[in-house]
C-alpha cells in the first residue's frame, strides 16, 4: 500500500545522507535535508489528527477533497510552509529523525489497518480546505511526503 511505501522510501532516502550531508544546503533557497526531515516530523502531527476526535462523515463522499491534495504532486509549482511545521535552522541528527518519522509512519499503517477512515477528523482543519476525513489525510501525509521525497533527492544529488 501507498502508506508502507512512500514511509519506506523516505526513511530509506533519509538513511543515504551522512550526518554531514544531512546538515549543508546544497543550493541558494534550499532546506538541508534534515530540515526536511524536520519538517515530515512536524507535519506528522496529522497522525494525531487522525487518531483523534471523528464524526461520521455527512453530505459528502468520503474522499471527496483527495483530487485537490494531488496538487502535492505537482513538483513544478513552488509551496510555502505553514509557520507552524517550519524546520529550525540548527544541526540535525539523522537517527532520531529516522527513529520518529518510522514511528509516524507506523502509526500511520496501523490506522490505515484499524480505523474507520471515513469518518471526519475534528481536531484540526487543513487552512483553506476545512475539515478532512482520516482518509484524505492519509492521503495528504502521502502526497506531502512524495513531495518531499522528491525534494530529498534533488538535495542529495546536488551534493553529490
Amino acid at each position: 500500500m501507498q502508506v508502507e511505501q512512500t514511509g519506506a522510501a523516505v526513511i530509506d532516502e533519509l538513511n543515504l545522507f551522512s550526518e554531514e550531508q544531512l546538515n549543508i544546503v546544497p543550493f541558494a533557497g534550499s532546506w538541508t535535508g534534515g530540515q526536511v526531515g524536520e519538517h515530515l516530523l512536524k507535519s506528522a502531527g496529522v497522525v494525531e489528527t487522525i487518531f483523534g476526535r471523528t464524526v461520521p462523515t455527512t453530505g459528502r463522499p468520503p474522499d471527496e477533497k483527495i483530487p485537490m491534495l494531488r496538487i502535492f504532486l505537482d513538483f513544478s509549482i513552488k509551496m510555502k510552509s505553514p509557520d507552524f511545521i517550519l524546520p529550525s535552522d540548527g544541526f540535525h541528527a539523522r537517527q532520531p529523525l529516522v527513529d520518529q518519522l518510522q514511528k509516524d509512519w507506523d502509526r500511520l499503517g496501523e490506522a490505515v489497518d484499524t480505523l474507520d477512515l471515513s469518518e471526519t477528523c475534528l481536531d484540526f482543519e487543513m487552512p483553506s480546505v476545512g475539515h478532512l476525513t482520516r482518509w484524505e489525510w492519509i492521503n495528504f501525509y502521502v502526497y506531502h511526503s512524495k513531495r518531499h521525497l522528491h525534494q530529498l533527492r534533488n538535495i542529495l544529488a546536488n551534493l553529490q
